[in-house]
C-alpha cells in the first residue's frame, strides 16, 4: 500500500490530525485561555476586580455564610429520582463545608455538602456553593458566570458534553491520538533540527504553511507531548474507574484501612457536638508549618462531618511555591481543636504523580513560566490550523476538476474551528458587558444567556463559512477567512471600549494602577485585533495575487511526508 514506513506515518499523520484537530484546537485555545481563567474571571465580574485575599477567618467570616447556605435547586432536583420518598424542604445534616483559593483568587468559592434522607445510596449528597467576597462575606450574584473558570477552563477538558461524561472521552481519545501524531511526526523529521530553524517567510503557498507548521510543531513538541500525557493521568480515574467493577470491593477496603490508619473517622457517630473555634486550628496548623520552614498561606479548608462528635477540620497549606497544588494537611478535631494528624511525606508515586497534576493545572505563582504556557497551547493551534490549511491547499486543484466537495468541507470546518472559535470567544465577552444586571423574571439566568450566546455565535460563525465556501470547489481561497478575520478584528476592539464604557476601567486607569487582570485582557484582545488585521491584509493580498497562487508549485510527496 505504501512504499516505506515514512510514507505510511505521514498517511496516519494527516488523517488523524484531520479527523481530530477540530477537537484538539479548541482544547489548546482554550487551554491557553485557561492558564489565566481567575484574570478572565475578573474582566466578566466586575464586582471581583479588587485585590487577591487570603483565607479569610472562618469563625467572623465564613461560619455565618456557611450556616445561611442550602444546596443549589438543581443538586436537589437532580438526586430526586434516587430517593425513596420526597426530598425535604430544607437539610440539616452537613456533610461537609469547604473553601478554596489561590494567590490570584480576590473573591472565595465555598461549597457545602448535605446527607439526603432515605438516599437509596447513602453516599450520594446535594450540594450548595457560593461565591463571597472573603472581606466582609458578602455573596456575590449567583447569576453571575465566571467565564474563565466556570466556563472557558471545562470547555478545555470536557466539550461541556457532560452526558455519560461524552466529552472527557472525547478528548481523552484526541489526546491519545495526539501522541500518536506526534510520535509519527517525529520519525518522519529525519533532520528535526534542521525543521527546527526553518522558516521560509518569503515562499508562497504551501511551501510557507508547511515551514510553519513544521516550526511550531517541532518547537513546542515537549509541551505538546507532556500535557496531552498528563491530561491522560489526571483523568485516568474516569478512563479506567474502580468503582462499579470487580475492584469495587477492594476499593471500599482500601478506604475503610486508610480511615483506620489515618485515625480520621470515615462516618458520623450519630452523636452532636459543638464546633470549637477553627481560626485557632488554623492559627495552629500555620504556627506548625512556620516551625518546619514553610510559607504559612492556607490554600483550602474542609470542615467533615460538620456537628458531630466525629468532626473534624482538615487544613492544607496552599502550594504556591511548589509545583503541587496544596499539601502539608493538618488534621483536627473538630470539637475540641486536638491535632489528631499530620499528613506524613507522600510516597514517590504519589510525589509523581502530585508533581504531574500540578505541574498540569499550574497554580504555582511564576508568571513567566505562565506566559510559556499560553505560547505553547497557541503555537499548537497555529500547528493544527496550517496542518488544514496545507491539506486544503494540496487537494483543492485535484478535487475541483473531479467535482468534488472534500476540501470544501474541511475548509469550512477550519475556518469554524479556527476563526470561529475566536468570534464565538469574543461574542461572549461582548454579550458580557452588554447584558443587564438585572434580567426580566421569564429569561434565563444571565450565566445561562452568556453561554446560549456563545454557542449561537459559534454556529453562526459555521453557517457563514460554509455559505462562503463555494470558492474553494473551484480551487479559490474562502472569502470567509478574510471576512472572519475582519470580525474578529472589530469585535476584540469593541469588546475592549465597551469594558471601558460600562466599568469606566480603561486602559489607561489599569495600566497606570498596575491592574493587570483587567489591563492583561483588553490588551490580548488588542493584541489579537492586530494580528487579525495583519491576515486579513495578507489574505487580501493573496486574493488578488491569482496569478501567483494559479503559478505556485504544489509541494512534493518528499515534503508532504514531512508534514
Amino acid at each position: 500500500m505504501f512504499q516505506n514506513s515514512r510514507l505510511a506515518l505521514a498517511w496516519l499523520h494527516t488523517w488523524l490530525g484531520l479527523l481530530l484537530g477540530f477537537v484538539l484546537i479548541v482544547v489548546f485555545f482554550f487551554g491557553a485561555l485557561s492558564v489565566f481563567d481567575r484574570e478572565i474571571d475578573r474582566w466578566a465580574i466586575p464586582q471581583s476586580r479588587f485585590a487577591p485575599q487570603p483565607m479569610p477567618s472562618f469563625d467572623k467570616v465564613l461560619r455565618p455564610v456557611f450556616e445561611s447556605m442550602q444546596p443549589t435547586p438543581a443538586s436537589v432536583d437532580s438526586m430526586r429520582e434516587r430517593v425513596n420518598g420526597a426530598m425535604p424542604e430544607r437539610f440539616d445534616t452537613v456533610r461537609r463545608w469547604g473553601a478554596y483559593t489561590t494567590h490570584r483568587d480576590p473573591v472565595l468559592g465555598i461549597f457545602s455538602g448535605y446527607e439526603i434522607p432515605n438516599a437509596k445510596d447513602p453516599e450520594d449528597a446535594v450540594w450548595g456553593s457560593r461565591t463571597i467576597d472573603p472581606r466582609n462575606g458578602n455573596p456575590l450574584p449567583d447569576d453571575r458566570l465566571k467565564i474563565g473558570s466556570q466556563f472557558f477552563y471545562p470547555l478545555h477538558y470536557s466539550l461541556h458534553l457532560n452526558w455519560l461524561s461524552l466529552g472527557y472521552w472525547i478528548v481523552g481519545f484526541s489526546a491519545m491520538v495526539m501522541l500518536i501524531a506526534l510520535v509519527s511526526g517525529i520519525v518522519m523529521h529525519r533532520k528535526i533540527f534542521r525543521e527546527l530553524f526553518t522558516f521560509r517567510a518569503k515562499k508562497r503557498g504551501q511551501r510557507r504553511v508547511l515551514d510553519l507548521h513544521n516550526l511550531t510543531g517541532v518547537v513546542a513538541l515537549p509541551f505538546h507531548f507532556f500535557f496531552a500525557l498528563t491530561g491522560l493521568i489526571i483523568f485516568a480515574g474516569i478512563y479506567f474507574p474502580v468503582t462499579h467493577t470487580q475492584l469495587e470491593p477492594l476499593h471500599e477496603l482500601h478506604e475503610k484501612l486508610e480511615a483506620k490508619e489515618t485515625g480520621l473517622p470515615q462516618h458520623r457517630s450519630g452523636t452532636a457536638a459543638p464546633l470549637a473555634s477553627v481560626d485557632a486550628m488554623m492559627a495552629e496548623a500555620q504556627r506548625r508549618w512556620a516551625a518546619r520552614g514553610m510559607a504559612g498561606e492556607i490554600g483550602f479548608l474542609a470542615l467533615q462531618h460538620v456537628g458531630d462528635s466525629n468532626g473534624y477540620v482538615s487544613i492544607y497549606r496552599a502550594g504556591t511555591d511548589r509545583i503541587a497544588l496544596t499539601g502539608e494537611g493538618i488534621h483536627f478535631k473538630a470539637s475540641t481543636g486536638t491535632v489528631l494528624r499530620e499528613d506524613p511525606p507522600q510516597t514517590a508515586v504519589a510525589s509523581v504523580n502530585e508533581f504531574l497534576t500540578g505541574l498540569h493545572l499550574q497554580h504555582f505563582r511564576h508568571w513567566l513560566l505562565r506566559w510559556l504556557y499560553v505560547f505553547g497551547g497557541l503555537a499548537g493551534c497555529v500547528c493544527i490550523a496550517t496542518g488544514f490549511i496545507f491539506f486544503v491547499e494540496k487537494r483543492k486543484q485535484q478535487h475541483a476538476k473531479q467535482a468534488s466537495q472534500g476540501v470544501r468541507v474541511v475548509d469550512a470546518m477550519a475556518v469554524t474551528t479556527v476563526t470561529g472559535t475566536l468570534i464565538a470567544t469574543l461574542g461572549m465577552l461582548i454579550a458580557n458587558r452588554l447584558l443587564p444586571d438585572q434580567l426580566p423574571v421569564n429569561w434565563p439566568a444571565r450565566g445561562d444567556l452568556e453561554q446560549y450566546l456563545f454557542w449561537a455565535t459559534w454556529l453562526l460563525a459555521m453557517i457563514h463559512a460554509f455559505w462562503r465556501s463555494a470558492p474553494v470547489a473551484k480551487a479559490r481561497p474562502s472569502p470567509a477567512w478574510l471576512e472572519q478575520c475582519w470580525a474578529i478584528a472589530a469585535m476584540a476592539v469593541a469588546a475592549v471600549l465597551l469594558n471601558w464604557i460600562t466599568t469606566g476601567d480603561h486602559l489607561v486607569q489599569t495600566l497606570s494602577k498596575a491592574y493587570w487582570p483587567v489591563a492583561g485582557v483588553d490588551l490580548f484582545m488588542l493584541a489579537s485585533a492586530g494580528m487579525a488585521v495583519i491576515t486579513a491584509n495578507n489574505l487580501r493580498y493573496r486574493a488578488g495575487d491569482t496569478s501567483t497562487s494559479q503559478n505556485t508549485k504544489p509541494a512534493t510527496d518528499k515534503e508532504v511526508s514531512r508534514a
